[in-house]
């Protein structure tokens, strides 16, 4: 059991990485992949196993997609299906014995929140043009200032939301698994199901924000 908060990093070109997240990153994208592979290695008319499971998920996100970005915004589904999938495998790789959440890293929450606000203004000034950027300066000029303050708080607000209730939990589970005898499971086994239900969530949460964000980029004036 690692010491909470002190991480393994190794120094390439002058740079410091931390070696854990890397790891753990390459890992639950390797996870992803192979439920990918798993659910349309054979795909049947009526779904079952794994394509029923990640069948559901598509649908439903596909669902909150159009609901949150209308028409325009369904050329994002892959990237969104994803992210969530990405976020859903990182947030529970942590409650495994021996393994951390790349979630549970700054770096990791910050560097995703960063790219869906990049993607965000990116596709505005290219579906908007013009119009994208009159948009900060409503309903007077001097909204501006608010408005770029609002921009700046987005990925700050998202990556340490999902940073911190990941990182809660592992720790608590980790307090847990020391002080409780090992015949007595059941508080370890109650607050390991509550972290399941709160690691999807949170992937939950990013998602829906992600795409609330995105939706003020790519929604039409008609649809908004």
């Amino acid at each position: 059991m690692h010491e909470i908060g002190v991480r393994e990093v190794v120094q390439f070109a002058g740079f410091t990485f931390n070696w854990e997240t890397l790891v753990m990153t390459w890992i639950t994208m390797a996870i992803v992949l192979l439920i990918a592979v798993l659910a349309t290695r054979n795909l049947q008319l009526v779904p079952t196993g794994w394509q029923n499971v990640v069948e559901a998920i598509v649908v439903w996100l596909h669902e909150q997609i159009d609901a949150t970005m209308g028409k325009n915004g369904r050329f994002l589904a892959p990237f969104v299906v994803s992210l969530f999938m990405f976020l859903l495998v990182s947030n529970w790789l942590g409650l495994i014995p021996k393994m951390a959440s790349p979630t549970n890293d700054l770096n990791t929450t910050l560097g995703l929140a960063l790219l869906v606000i990049v993607m965000v203004h990116g596709l505005g000034l290219y579906m908007k043009g013009g119009h994208y950027i009159a948009h900060f300066f409503q309903p007077t000029p001097v909204f501006v200032i608010i408005n770029a303050i609002e921009e700046v708080a987005k990925p700050i607000t998202l990556a340490f939301r999902l940073f911190g209730n990941i990182l809660a939990g592992e720790i608590l589970i980790i307090i847990l698994l020391q002080l409780m005898p090992i015949w007595m499971p059941i508080p370890s086994v109650i607050w390991l199901a509550f972290s399941i239900f709160i690691g999807g969530v949170q992937a939950f949460i990013f998602t829906m924000l992600s795409m609330a964000y995105l939706a003020n980029a790519v929604k039409s004036e008609e649809e908004g």
